[in-house]
């Protein structure tokens, strides 16, 4: 464009490159003088700010070190003149003792006790100590157990009981003339070091604490295990002065140049360094001299500060935009699955009354019923029609999250492991299903059958998906949210990605799969409440369901599913198949659905039981304030009219009544049924049969205080 602007044009600013001109050049030797000096002085500033930094550095150093030394010493005092026997005996009022002075020291992380064979005798965090544990492979272990080292600084390793990483500083414990007698041992976590340097860290500034021999114990930016990027550097420096003093390398950790001020700590094996980047001392420079500029030329620096000001502030503009857009996308979608989810979620408890009332007498029919089989095929048949009515009620539930969750805390390593046959099973021997777990995946705390209900749903798709045969690879990792994601989540989650090679899934149909009664499938192949159980078992454990696919490439569904630091679960083996209930119970039922409680009232005579029926929680109330009739046990309704639902009639009988009086809480759909089952009431799923009937006075009656029931 320059060489089609007319030659007129370009004499029109002759006059403006002639005063230029003559304006740089007057001042150019000033000029020149006053950018040398700014160099001198961004050095200097450069000096003086690695010294005050080291100062603190080696100050912050010193103390937390001599601190964990006097550790050591306590810690040699209190054990002295003990045998090994002796200090076992009294572990436990040894790991309190040393528990709180562990407590009272943050930069102490365990303070530990060994023999002389490395066996620990007594720890600050574990009690009682792991007997088959053996350090004496440490070096900090061998360096005291050949000589009398002093004060011995380890390397950076990670621990054996458990994941974290530490260094150790160590002390010899002294037998009698002067035999060695084992170690003591204080772990520091380099995080004490580090977070401690993030606060005075500006930009990419790196501090560290380092061996006399280069290896690094603690360093900002953190190195990656087994790291050491200072040795050779170092060490050349030292040889100049051991002490203290400056160089300038090339971290091999980061591969950035920096400026690096190095310092002694007095009395241990260790330096403190301070580095500064020597590209920002270099950028730090063209700033200045960049606003020197500008005050020489305000014209056309200002022009091109307003120009790169207004773009920048239109790129912003324009990046928020779309953040913004892509934020009420990803709203609009959130709160119409969730009005998706209230509207099932209100449907399911009449419904479930009503596939009770079904399949309540079909059962009850069953067994009155003459020999003749056309009858009886009829009621089967009704009864599977009603257990598909129950699944698809449950997938309803699921979706809107108000199915009762029965969560565990689980390793998925294991756990896929063992439905992978399952999965096999449910797909044509021409798929191949692959398992890819990551070694270190967290635990996660899931409802199980829903979590394989979903895979199962998964791979059901992928199986229609992948007509001529192709793999379905289930994976598992680890990752960390930062920031929130579309969603709203951050954190730490348990990533679970199902990937298969299938024919994908069209743009325009990829925002609704989550949906209720969506599917791509044709009529009669699929309900399209597999994905949206996917999608609401994720979010009820608090996690999310993502999808990526496109036309020819394939699906991915991915589960975020949240971090769990409790213990894994462990299934125990099954007990004995539950007797039948042989007792006669005097059982209030609270139930305002008159053909469910006609059908309950059924199955509690047919089974022997004396029954008091009432519509609603007030009427219960009064019933059991009046004391006139004996009740053994409740079975209500949660969902009730009448102000007081089933919830509240349980927890003012568990207040006034205790475990004299059990309750069950039936329900076709309640947004209380979780809350319920964490409370610790039993809770009966509607359509329920007979024998969950049972099952549940069973559960009461062992609940019961020990008497007699007529």
């Amino acid at each position: 464009m320059i060489a089609s602007v007319p030659h007129r044009r370009s004499s029109f600013f002759w006059p403006l490159h002639l005063i230029v001109a003559l304006s740089l050049a007057a001042p150019a030797l000033l000029f020149a003088v006053v950018t040398w000096q700014n160099a001198r002085s961004i050095d200097q500033q450069a000096g003086e700010r690695i010294e005050r930094a080291l100062d603190v550095l080696q100050e912050q150093a010193l103390k937390s070190l001599q601190t964990v030394e006097r550790a050591i010493s306590e810690t040699n005092e209190v054990l002295r003149g003990r045998s090994d026997e002796e200090i076992r005996a009294a572990e436990a009022d040894l790991f309190l003792r040393f528990k709180r002075t562990q407590q009272a020291l943050p930069q102490i992380e365990s303070i530990w006790a060994f023999d002389k064979d490395g066996h620990p005798l007594v720890s600050s965090t574990i009690y009682p100590v792991p007997q088959e544990l053996n350090n004496s492979d440490r070096s900090y272990f061998a360096a005291h157990k050949n000589a009398d080292s002093g004060t011995f600084v380890g390397e950076v390793v990670r621990a054996r009981v458990g994941s974290l990483r530490f260094f150790v500083v160590s002390g010899r414990r002294m037998g009698e003339a002067g035999r060695f007698n084992g170690v003591i041992g204080v772990t520091v976590m380099p995080e004490h070091f580090t977070e401690f340097y993030r606060k005075l860290a500006r930009g990419r500034d790196s501090f560290s604490l380092v061996r006399t021999d280069g290896v690094i114990l603690a360093r900002l930016p953190e190195p990656a295990a087994g790291q050491s990027g200072l040795a050779a550097d170092l060490a050349r420096a030292a040889q100049r002065n051991s002490n203290a003093g400056t160089f300038v390398a090339i971290s091999q950790l980061d591969q950035v140049e920096r400026r690096i001020g190095y310092r002694k700590v007095a009395g241990f094996p260790l330096y403190v360094t301070s580095g500064i980047e020597t590209a920002a001392l270099t950028a730090e420079f063209w700033e200045t001299l960049t606003w020197r500029l500008v005050f020489g030329l305000p014209l056309v620096l200002a022009i091109f500060a307003l120009s790169v000001y207004a773009l920048r502030r239109a790129e912003r503009f324009q990046q928020e935009t779309l953040r913004r857009e892509a934020a009420e996308t990803a709203l609009k979608q959130a709160q119409r699955l969730e009005a998706i989810g209230q509207l099932t979620g209100g449907v399911a408890h009449d419904f479930n009354n009503l596939l009770m009332v079904v399949s309540g007498n079909a059962e009850r029919l069953k067994r009155f019923l003459p020999g003749d089989e056309r009858p009886r095929k009829s009621l089967e048949a009704i009864e599977i029609a009603v257990k598909r009515g129950s699944d698809l009620t449950r997938q309803l539930l699921s979706f809107s999250r108000r199915q009762t969750h029965e969560a565990r805390t689980v390793d998925l390593r294991e756990r896929l492991k063992l439905v992978q046959s399952m999965l096999q099973s449910s797909l044509r021997g021409d798929i191949t299903v692959r398992i890819d777990v990551a070694d270190e995946v967290w635990p996660t705390r899931i409802d199980l059958s829903e979590f394989e209900l979903a895979l199962l749903n998964l791979a059901v798709n992928a199986r229609d998906a992948m007509a001529g045969g192709g793999t379905l690879t289930i994976s598992a990792g680890n990752e960390t949210l930062k920031r929130p994601n579309a969603a709203g989540l951050e954190g730490e989650f348990v990533v679970v990605s199902v990937r298969d090679t299938g024919s994908g899934i069209a743009p325009e149909a990829l925002g609704r799969v989550f949906e209720p009664f969506f599917t791509t499938k044709e009529v009669g192949k699929g309900t399209g409440l597999g994905l949206s159980q996917v999608y609401g078992f994720a979010r009820q454990a608090g996690g999310t369901a993502t999808i990526a696919s496109a036309p020819d490439k394939g699906t991915t569904v991915t589960l975020y599913l949240p971090r769990s630091l409790d213990p894994v679960h462990r299934d125990a083996d099954a007990g004995p198949t539950p007797a039948l209930l042989r007792e006669r119970l005097h059982v209030l039922l609270v139930e305002d659905n008159p053909e469910v409680t006609l059908v309950t009232r059924g199955f509690l005579e047919e089974a022997g039981h004396l029954v008091h029926a009432v519509a609603n929680a007030p009427a219960a109330f009064a019933l059991l304030r009046a004391g006139e009739e004996r009740i053994d046990v409740v079975l209500s309704d949660i969902v009730m009219p009448g102000g007081a639902n089933g919830l509240d009639l349980a927890r003012w009988i568990a207040q006034e009544h205790g475990e004299e009086l059990p309750v069950i809480l039936a329900t076709g759909y309640s947004d209380k049924a979780q809350t319920a089952a964490d409370e610790g009431f039993i809770v009966l799923r509607k359509p329920y049969e007979m024998a969950d009937l049972n099952e549940a006075l069973l559960e009461a009656v062992r609940r019961l205080r020990p008497r007699v029931v007529a």
